[in-house]
């Protein structure tokens, strides 16, 4: 734990306490020169002392809140320096579909369980990205879980972007998913690496998926099948009449699964994921990661602080 400024060059502006002493000062010094001439005791040092303190300390406290400080939790974890993890969540509208008017969606149901996906794989950098017809990297993979937990909630979203060919509901192409191997979603260096796809299955036939994925190094492969044939789309209430779910889904995942020597499994199975891809990427050697966590403001304290000194100096001048 720490604490830092957001913004250091305002703490200049305490400077100007040198202001009110100076004034302070002057001011002292001229009523004990009349004190003298009228032969009149010198002030006591100590009733004036604290006056002095308090008018330094309102343009210094309100200084250091102008600068903004902050106290920051730092935590240490362990982080595997061989090994990465990308989740990629499919956004197309069919991820819509619920069991009822009211219920999770599949796609926020897909976004829960990589959250914890990653939750079970703590020391393993894990991505998050979101596809289509393409695939688009949200973050690249890391081990802060707040960072990975506010990506997936706030930044994927059905059909953004939208698809390059078509706005219905069943535009996934899971032959997009071979710009994972063929592009940088993974650190170079990384030798063990593992894609996880949550994903209704309502897609385009697969083609060339397999002969992306064979190449080196090789990729670990889940598909999270999200949904089922029950399950509709329920735009302002009602179920929507363009919409029928795919009855082939389950055989296209079954597809795309041989053709990367992957696995399917049915959501909600998260425990199940997390412990096939553990053994997908076995143990290796890991590095300590500091983590920021939260941050705390103090700034509106410090403000409320100024008020005890400036209410003194207040109370003086009235008295």
């Amino acid at each position: 734990m720490g604490v830092s400024f957001l913004t250091p060059l305002a703490l200049l502006f305490a400077l100007l306490a040198a202001v009110p002493l100076a004034v302070f000062a002057g001011r002292r010094r001229r009523a004990e020169r009349i004190r003298t001439s009228l032969g009149l005791a010198a002030t006591p040092g100590r009733s004036w002392l604290l006056l002095a303190i308090c008018l330094a300390a309102v343009p210094a406290l309100m200084g250091v809140a102008a600068a903004q400080p902050v106290v920051t939790s730092v935590r240490t974890i362990p982080q595997r320096s061989d090994a990465e993890v990308l989740v990629v969540v499919d956004t197309s509208r069919s991820m819509l579909a619920a069991a009822a008017a009211g219920d999770p969606t599949r796609f926020a149901r897909a976004q829960e369980q990589a959250i914890d996906l990653q939750d079970g794989l703590q020391d393993v950098p894990t991505g998050i990205a979101s596809f289509t017809d393409r695939v688009l990297p949200h973050l690249f993979p890391t081990v802060d879980r707040r960072v990975f937990q506010e990506t997936t909630r706030e930044a994927l979203g059905i059909e953004r972007p939208p698809p390059s060919t078509s706005f219905g509901t069943n535009v996934t192409t899971l032959d997009a998913l071979g710009a994972v191997p063929t592009l940088a979603f993974f650190t170079p260096k990384t030798e063990r690496r593992a894609l996880v796809v949550f994903t209704d299955g309502e897609s385009e036939p697969v083609s060339t998926l397999g002969a992306d994925f064979a190449r080196e190094p090789n990729i670990d492969v889940t598909f999270v099948r999200m949904g089922d044939a029950a399950e509709r789309i329920y735009e302002g209430g009602v179920a929507e009449a363009g919409y029928r779910p795919d009855t082939a889904a389950g055989q296209t995942l079954a597809t795309a699964a041989a053709a990367v020597q992957g696995r399917v499994v049915q959501e909600g199975q998260v425990a199940e994921v997390v412990t096939a891809v553990r053994a997908a990427l076995g143990t290796g050697p890991t590095a300590p990661r500091r983590i920021e966590g939260n941050r705390q403001a103090l700034m509106p304290w410090v403000a409320l602080l100024a008020v005890i000194p400036l209410g003194f100096v207040l109370y003086r001048r009235n008295l």
